[in-house]
């Protein structure tokens, strides 16, 4: 008999959306959704709804631990118990630890699941308590909007998603709403019933800019200067709040001088777009209230990245657009959450001294001869670098080492298992109990586990008791249970949690994250948490970490003529259901056809794309929706799409952004000619 349960999808998207699952004889056999969370409100992207049961079930999830029999890479494993694997584990470990010390061990990890207990809890103590080098996992992705809000508002939650409905103006900037921020669509729908315009800025022709009144096709990396231009052209047609900005913001004056040299004559040249689309955006803008801006994921992910984000985020500011429901900009959602941060993870464990690597240099560290100590053993959880990691071939090289100890603790057989010592099975969300909140919307959500674990998986939480256990860890932290881990996540006295305790929360409520009885308006019941408590254009934070006060521009120096993107797919979320059937397909080119009639390329041929770094071979697709001079591949397909078994993370840089020293996937430069 089939039955339906209450769940919440923790992958990697800012939806968090709620699901119910329809469960018979301890299988998955059908993901909807549901409307316990009311911005989700019963609809989940086809991803979710059509891989799900495969990726539970199928002949790509990792059922035992397994012990590698093969070289590293290929894929040759033998089934062992779970006590051979921790053995195993631990003298290896140990002895690693004997000769070179614990910072010669290092987790690799990213955010996999979202789930605050599988994300980092049990994981992060066992890793501070062992002693091992630090991971700083935000450059990868996220780290840099995360640097450009903060240093501009603080730890203040920016305006809810819900809100978007209530605006007249709505400017998507970078952001590929329909296939990686789906519920966004539904309240920029409900406002253009209510008459609101909407504004779309990206490389390419989105879906969601065939919505839109106004479409912006600006060039990779230069959002910077037509934020710059606009707030020149605001300024010139009376549109700045000047009392606003006398009591509210910190730094506007350093901040125009800046952007003064860059006016719409200029911007326009620049970034590729017309001069009077500028003009009539800043006209837009200026006249409409609410007006609201969603940004997305990816337009940070260049060496301008921070002040890109910035100089957006400047323009509510400087036009006074907050203090009302709808107004402002859909960013800091994570700052909504009475999260206890240490407390769940235990950074009181970790050396005083331990250093800290950046995940973006780990191929690179792999292969360093002088690193002291060195790298001699990884834990790779909640993450496939070797799909998602810019310079995709030096990290395989690091990978391959056969001195090198791996550990790989997964779901299913990724390409980065293949170069892992041991592997150990790990449960998806429907087989363990979490807790979720989310970086794109407000409402906090709790689920139990739906099916019993499958085979011999278990909880990520579950495997690091284990290993604690087997390395000797007597603390009681690392005995705690998952609920014990649910309570120290989120502080049960603060007001926001109605009272419950989180472990407690009902499978049928999604927690709306109130201030004082409402939902947050910057400047109506919340404010900037800064260092001034204004919102500072001039930030002193970012002075302090980046040295990088004030945003800046930095035109990409390369001699490839092409700028490739690699954008969200409506397949995958990043790498996760790239190893099941549906994504199985050779990914697509898309090339603008002014570029294609250069190259004497024709749509559906098979086309090399190459740089400095590597090739790959894709499939061309001609096309108008991306502006000339860039091409654009979406990002995560597994190394078997490509006959020479590199994808398109091979071609991205490994130099670091303007903030957080994030990564730089929108720099790649390449070339393309016939295969």
């Amino acid at each position: 008999m089939n039955a339906e349960k209450p769940s919440v999808c923790p992958l990697d998207c800012p939806d968090t959306c709620s699901l119910s699952v329809t469960v018979a004889d301890d299988q998955v056999i059908k993901v909807h959704g549901s409307k316990v969370n009311p911005i989700t409100h019963g609809a989940v992207c086809a991803k979710v709804a059509n891989n799900y049961p495969d990726f539970v079930h199928g002949e790509n999830r990792l059922r035992y631990p397994l012990k590698r029999v093969g070289k590293k890479g290929d894929g040759r494993y033998e089934r062992i118990s779970w006590q051979e694997a921790l053995d195993t584990i631990h003298a290896r470990v140990s002895a690693i630890i004997a000769q070179h010390g614990a910072e010669a061990v290092l987790p690799l990890n990213y955010a996999g699941p979202h789930g605050m207990l599988a994300g980092d809890s049990m994981s992060l103590r066992f890793f501070y308590r062992l002693g091992a080098s630090l991971l700083e996992r935000n450059p990868l992705c996220g780290g840099i909007r995360s640097a450009a809000y903060s240093g501009t508002y603080g730890n203040a939650p920016g305006t809810p998603l819900q809100q978007v409905s209530l605006a007249k103006l709505i400017i998507v900037w970078g952001n590929n709403a329909t296939a990686c921020n789906l519920h966004l669509m539904r309240q920029i729908n409900a406002a253009k019933r209510n008459g609101a315009r909407l504004v779309v800025v990206d490389p390419r022709r989105v879906k969601v800019a065939e919505q839109s009144q106004l479409y912006l096709a600006v060039r990779p990396g230069t959002d910077v200067v037509l934020a710059w231009a606009l707030a020149v052209e605001l300024e010139k047609l009376g549109g700045f709040d000047r009392e606003f900005i006398a009591q509210h913001v910190q730094g506007a004056e350093s901040y125009m001088a800046l952007a003064r040299a860059y006016p719409p004559e200029r911007a326009a040249e620049i970034c590729g777009v017309p001069l009077e689309d500028i003009r009539t955006l800043a006209r837009w803008y200026q006249e409409a209230s609410p007006a609201v801006i969603a940004w997305g994921n990816g337009l940070e992910r260049n060496q301008n990245g921070g002040s890109g984000l910035r100089a957006i985020a400047a323009l509510p500011a400087l036009a006074g657009k907050f203090g009302v429901a709808g107004g402002g900009i859909v960013g800091g959602a994570g700052h909504a959450f009475p999260k206890t941060g240490d407390r769940l993870t235990r950074a009181d464990f970790a050396p005083s001294k331990a250093r800290t690597l950046n995940i973006i240099d780990v191929g690179g560290l792999l292969l360093d001869d002088q690193l002291a100590p060195p790298l001699k053993a990884l834990f790779i959880y909640n993450h496939n670098p070797l799909i998602v990691h810019p310079d995709q071939n030096r990290l395989r090289k690091g990978l391959a080492r056969e001195d090198l100890f791996s550990v790989g603790i997964e779901v299913a057989m990724t390409d980065s298992m293949h170069y892992a010592d041991i592997i150990l099975p790990a449960c998806t969300h429907f087989e363990h109990a979490d807790i979720y909140s989310a970086y794109g919307q407000q409402f906090l959500q709790r689920a139990e586990a739906v099916i019993p674990p499958v085979g011999e998986s278990l909880p990520n939480t579950e495997i690091f008791r284990r290993l604690a256990a087997r390395f000797g860890f007597k603390d009681a932290a690392f005995r705690e249970s998952d609920s014990e881990l649910m309570d120290q996540a989120l502080n049960a006295e603060d007001p926001r949690m109605g009272g419950m305790r989180p472990s407690q929360l009902p499978l049928n409520q999604a927690l709306r994250m109130e201030f004082g009885g409402e939902e947050p308006v910057l400047f109506k019941n919340v404010v900037p948490r800064t260092p001034s408590g204004k919102i500072e254009l001039e930030s002193s934070t970012l002075r302090a970490r980046y040295d990088a006060a004030l945003p800046s521009f930095r035109p990409v120096q390369s001699g490839f003529p092409l700028a490739l993107i690699t954008p969200a797919s409506d397949q995958r979320i990043t790498s996760t259901f790239g190893g099941l059937a549906a994504s199985d397909g050779t990914p697509l080119l898309e090339m603008n056809p002014a570029d294609a009639d250069a190259r004497r390329l024709s749509d559906g041929a098979i086309v090399k794309v190459w740089n400095e770094l590597g090739q790959v071979f894709l499939k061309l697709h001609v096309s108008a929706a991306v502006r000339p001079g860039v091409v654009s591949s979406d990002k995560g397909a597994w190394l078997r799409t490509s006959t020479n078994g590199q994808t398109v993370s091979a071609l991205a840089p490994s130099h670091k952004a303007d903030l957080a020293f994030g990564a730089c996937y929108n720099d790649a430069r390449v070339e393309v000619a016939a295969h």
